[in-house]
């Protein structure tokens, strides 16, 4: 795997991580966590994340 795919792969993961965080702690205090809603949310926030990689690069890798 090349630079740009790890340092896009783990941006994701932080973003999938970071949503999915924020949607329960919105979520929690309102009625019950919808699993369903936090992991849809945080699929589509890892997707955009590495579709603005792709579109803007990545300052941590030079090439």
């Amino acid at each position: 795997m090349n630079k740009f795919w790890r340092a896009a792969l783990i941006r994701a993961l932080r973003t999938f991580c970071q949503t999915a965080i924020a949607t329960i702690g919105t979520t929690a205090f309102l009625e019950e966590v919808n699993w369903i809603m936090v992991g849809s949310s945080s699929v589509l926030a890892a997707l955009l994340s590495i579709l603005n990689s792709i579109a803007t690069g990545l300052p941590e890798v030079d090439e």
